[in-house]
């Protein structure tokens, strides 16, 4: 299928690089580079997950200036 596209001046590069290596057509080489980024994107399905530790300190911290005052000890005139 023809169609056209634009694509970004680092896009075309890497296309034009691929291209140059495998001795391949331009639009074979755009369809490489697509179907690798369409392989990847199941691999990073995985969901992010943040791990918590207990330190041991439990500061309220609704008032600011509360926290940091126990954190730091008083404030110096």
């Amino acid at each position: 299928m023809r169609t056209t596209l634009n694509l970004d001046d680092d896009v075309l590069a890497g296309a034009e690089q691929l291209r140059r290596e495998e001795h391949i057509g331009l639009g074979e080489a755009v369809n490489r580079l697509a179907r690798a980024g369409l392989r990847s994107q199941g691999r990073r399905s995985q969901h992010f997950r943040q791990r918590t530790a207990r330190l041991g300190l439990r500061v309220d911290v609704s008032n600011v200036a509360e926290a940091l005052e126990t954190l730091e000890g008083p404030a110096h005139p």
